[in-house]
This record gives structure tokens, C-alpha cells and sequence, in this order.
């Protein structure tokens, strides 16, 4: 009986005298997710299932990330092998209304320069430091879009995939309270006012069918290493323009797209183990990526003062920020900014346009990063 209790005692402390000062300060780092998430309501979607995979990962002797855990299975299953985030890329192109752009192609422009930051990072990012590869999957931080960041930075860098993640899914929910200062510091009251006509051009659906696939073939062409992305992209967004498969397209944005973002989630917040989450180099990627996601705002704010002045005065440059990948919140946020100066002024559709052009950009961005730096 003795022996029996004995047993029992040693098996109840040993979880106690596992437990590291790292697996306590990712617990609270666990819980400051979860609350953020509940609390604040930042990207909660995402941030509430990683703050739950940090704690359960970080708790001493967890069989949920043993080698047949489910932890482990999630992730060996979903993001080894890039499942997760090109699933949640059909649904994003389920969701996406690429007609904006269409009726303004030159908002493609400002796309293109809202992903400055990311390879003036990757510069800054290499003198700190970091090899080509880590540099790279920092740098695309600053496209604040997670699933393009998660599925580089596995391919280059996967031992930094949970900083990556944590930081691209932070800055995202962050968007309203990072761009508008920027915004504002960039362009003058005058600038913030002008105020745009819409275009009465009607895009067809044959347009609108066209569009998906041509851009697959012409990105697959040019940058195949974006293939994977841009592809699962354009294909949930034939879905949505087809008008023919209104099952799989509702299933793909809804049902799909949230058990993957749960199971991702869940993946994501195991790899943040204490002991090789808690490096110097982690608080240097989440300053890295705030300076990715900064530069690229201000990048497509500046360009967007070069379009006005080219064009005598008559484009906000505020659209120019909705270049990065955070859609539709960075739209939003444009527009909340243009009204803040005039509450008559409508510019959503603009900056709706320059958004869809920064999605797209965004997984070029990244299949470009795959390509200069040699992924297999």
C-alpha cells in the first residue's frame, strides 16, 4: 500500500518538477494571446486557437505533442506539408470581390508597392544577422498576410515559423492602430479631403471568369513558385465568379475555411515551445516584421502622392496604404481616415481595389522570395 501511494505521489509531482521557467513564460505568453483575442478582439479567429495551442503545448509531460499527439498530427498534416494555408487561400478567393479592381486596373500599382518593405527588411534583416532564408521569411512579415508568411517561412526558415506566425497574425489584427499614424504623417489634410469619382464601367461576369484564370497562367508562367498560392487564390475566386457551384463555394469560406483556421490555429501555437521560442531573435523578428509592415505602408502612401501628382491633384493618396495584404481591414481603415476629414467622402471602393491588387501581390511577393533564395 505504501509502495502503491509512493508511486502515485511521484507520478502526480512529476509533472511539477518538469515544469522549466521557459514553459512558464510561454503559458503567460498563452494566456495574453487568448486575452487579446477575447478582450480586445484581435483576429480572434486565429489568435484564440494559437494562445490555446501555446498553453497546452508548454504544459510538462503534454501526450498532445507526443510523437503520435494530436498537436503533432495537426501539424505534420497541415503545415509540414503547406495543406493549411492554401486551403484557407481557396476560401479567401471565395470572399474576394476582385471588381473593384477591374473597374480601376491601375490600382495595381499601388499593390505592387505596398510589398516595398518586405525586400528592404530582408536587407536589414541580413546585416542584423540572419541568413538569406531567415531574412526572407521575416521580411515577408510586412505583407501582413498569414498564410502567405507561414507558407514561406516554412519552406525557408520552418525553425521560425511560430515567431513569423504570432507576429503576422498580431500585426494584422493590429492594422487599425499601426497604419492610421503613419497615414496621417505622410500626407497633408488637403491630400486626405480629395475626394474621387467612381468609374460607371460595368465589369462583365465574362470578365470576371476570365480574370482568375489569366492571372493563375500568367503568374505560373512568370513566378512559379507563387503558383501554389496565387493558384488556390484564383481558383476559390472562379468558384465565387462561376456561379455554378454555390455549395463548394459557401462550404470553402465558411465551414472549410474555419476548421482549417481552428486546426491551424492549434498547429501553429504548438511549435512555440518554450525553449526555442524564447531567443533574442524572436523579439528581433517581431521588431523586424512591425518595420516590414511600417515601410510597406509607407511605401504605397507614397506612391500614392506620386499618382497624384501625375494626375494634377485628383487621387488620395490614403489608397496607396491599402496596398499591403490585409483585406479588407486596410481598405477600412483608408476609408475611416478619409472620412475622419471629410464625412462625405467615400473612397472604400478605390481603396477596395488597391486591396484585391495588394492580396495578389502579396503571394507573388512570396513566390518571388521562394525563388531568389533557391527553394526546392
Amino acid at each position: 500500500m505504501n509502495v502503491a501511494m509512493e508511486s502515485t505521489i511521484d507520478l502526480l509531482l512529476r509533472g511539477v518538477t518538469n515544469v522549466t521557467w521557459q514553459s512558464v513564460v510561454m503559458l503567460a505568453v498563452g494566456c495574453l494571446l487568448i486575452w487579446l483575442a477575447i478582450a480586445k478582439e484581435y483576429e480572434p479567429l486565429l489568435l484564440l486557437p494559437i494562445g490555446a495551442g501555446c498553453l497546452l503545448t508548454n504544459l510538462p509531460l503534454s501526450p498532445l505533442v507526443g510523437e503520435d499527439g494530436m498537436l503533432t498530427v495537426l501539424r505534420h498534416a497541415g503545415v509540414d506539408n503547406e495543406l493549411f494555408p492554401l486551403l484557407i487561400f481557396i476560401g479567401i478567393g471565395c470572399m474576394t470581390d476582385f471588381g473593384p479592381l477591374l473597374e480601376m486596373p491601375k490600382m495595381v500599382l499601388l499593390g505592387a508597392a505596398g510589398q516595398f518593405g518586405i525586400f528592404l527588411t530582408l536587407v536589414l534583416a541580413v546585416l542584423l544577422g540572419f541568413s538569406h532564408n531567415e531574412a526572407a521569411s521575416i521580411g515577408i512579415i510586412g505583407a501582413i498576410d498569414g498564410p502567405t508568411s507561414i507558407y514561406v517561412s516554412r519552406q525557408l526558415a520552418p525553425q521560425l515559423l511560430a515567431p513569423i506566425t504570432v507576429a503576422a497574425y498580431s500585426y494584422m489584427s493590429l492594422v487599425p492602430i499601426i497604419m492610421p499614424p503613419i497615414m496621417r504623417a505622410l500626407t497633408t489634410q488637403k491630400e486626405r479631403q480629395i475626394r474621387m469619382p467612381y468609374s460607371s464601367r460595368v465589369i462583365s461576369k465574362r470578365t470576371r471568369i476570365l480574370f482568375p484564370i489569366v492571372v493563375t497562367l500568367l503568374v505560373g508562367i512568370l513566378v512559379p513558385f507563387a503558383t501554389p498560392l496565387v493558384g488556390m487564390l484564383m481558383f476559390g475566386n472562379l468558384m465565387r465568379e462561376s456561379g455554378v457551384v454555390e455549395r463548394l463555394t459557401g462550404a470553402s469560406s465558411n465551414e472549410i475555411a474555419n476548421t482549417v483556421t481552428l486546426f491551424l490555429g492549434l498547429a501553429i501555437g504548438s511549435t512555440m515551445v518554450g525553449t526555442s521560442f524564447l531567443k533574442w531573435s524572436t523579439l528581433m523578428i517581431l521588431v523586424l516584421g512591425l518595420v516590414a509592415f511600417c515601410l510597406d505602408t509607407a511605401a504605397g502612401v507614397l506612391f500614392g502622392k506620386l499618382m497624384n501628382v501625375l494626375s494634377g491633384g485628383k487621387f488620395n493618396p490614403l489608397i496607396g496604404a491599402a496596398g499591403i495584404s490585409a483585406f479588407p481591414m486596410a481598405a477600412r481603415v483608408v476609408q475611416k481616415e478619409a472620412a475622419r476629414e471629410d464625412f462625405e467622402n467615400f473612397i472604400l471602393m478605390h481603396a477596395m481595389g488597391a486591396n484585391a491588387a495588394g492580396q495578389v501581390a502579396s503571394t507573388v511577393a512570396g513566390g518571388v522570395l521562394l525563388a531568389l533564395m533557391g527553394a526546392a
